[in-house]
């Protein structure tokens, strides 16, 4: 059982697996002006936790739910293929391996004594998702937790970068999270329910402006972030 320290250290954006170089689409989403200030940075961050949100918690619990199974080399594969099919956007792909691999390796290195080896070997890594899964295994947590952190890297992330983006507040940015608290909570209960059915039902919410974003973003040759 997780102690909440160990809940919030995972949790906390300063872990080392490389998230503070992404901004979850919005510097796509900026650029593009469909997020100007906190109100459209609000509604940004309420569609990031009813699709990408919903989805990669569910699948991250899930991840988490077959940790100690016999068969669990085939249960990730399959749960990678899923997600994969969920991931319409190429960008998109790579970006959750790219993040995959980070978070591998810090969980590597802080749980020594955990093998991660039956995770998909792709030549570009696992999702992300999954590796939090076997991550939030490691660290103690259940379904429901590893779920939490999930939904709420969701906006965090996204959140963090609207401060460097547009100048916002980061004060009213703090206080939009707080009020979006009670929805991520809600987002991560959904997801941990949904990951008890099979793969093939898990939520497969879509955003295909996001992904036209991602696209685009793929593109820049000038950038803040990766994604």
């Amino acid at each position: 059982m997780a102690t909440p320290t160990m809940l919030l250290l995972l949790a906390d954006g300063r872990f080392p697996a490389g998230a503070h170089a992404h901004s979850a689409g919005l510097e796509a989403a900026v650029a593009a002006g469909r997020v100007t200030d906190l109100t459209t940075l609000a509604e940004y961050l309420s569609g990031r936790l009813a699709t990408a949100g919903l989805v990669a918690a569910a699948f991250a619990a899930a991840a988490r739910g077959v940790a100690w199974s016999a068969g669990r080399s085939a249960a990730l594969a399959r749960l990678d293929a899923e997600l994969d099919a969920r991931t319409v956007s190429p960008a998109q792909r790579s970006v959750s391996r790219r993040q995959g691999r980070a978070l591998l390796r810090a969980g590597r290195r802080i749980w020594p004594a955990v093998t991660f080896d039956d995770l998909p070997t792709a030549a570009d890594g696992p999702h992300q998702p999954l590796v939090l899964g076997l991550v939030g295994a490691a660290a103690g947590l259940d379904p429901g937790q590893v779920a939490t952190v999930a939904a709420h890297a969701t906006v965090t992330g996204a959140a963090s970068a609207a401060v460097r983006l547009l100048g916002l507040d980061p004060y009213q940015v703090q206080g939009l999270l707080v009020r979006l608290a009670a929805t991520c909570d809600a987002t991560a209960a959904r997801a941990a329910r949904a990951a008890e059915e099979p793969p093939e039902r898990l939520p497969a919410a879509a955003a295909p402006l996001a992904d036209i974003h991602a696209e685009a973003h793929a593109t820049w040759e000038v950038r803040l972030f990766a994604s």
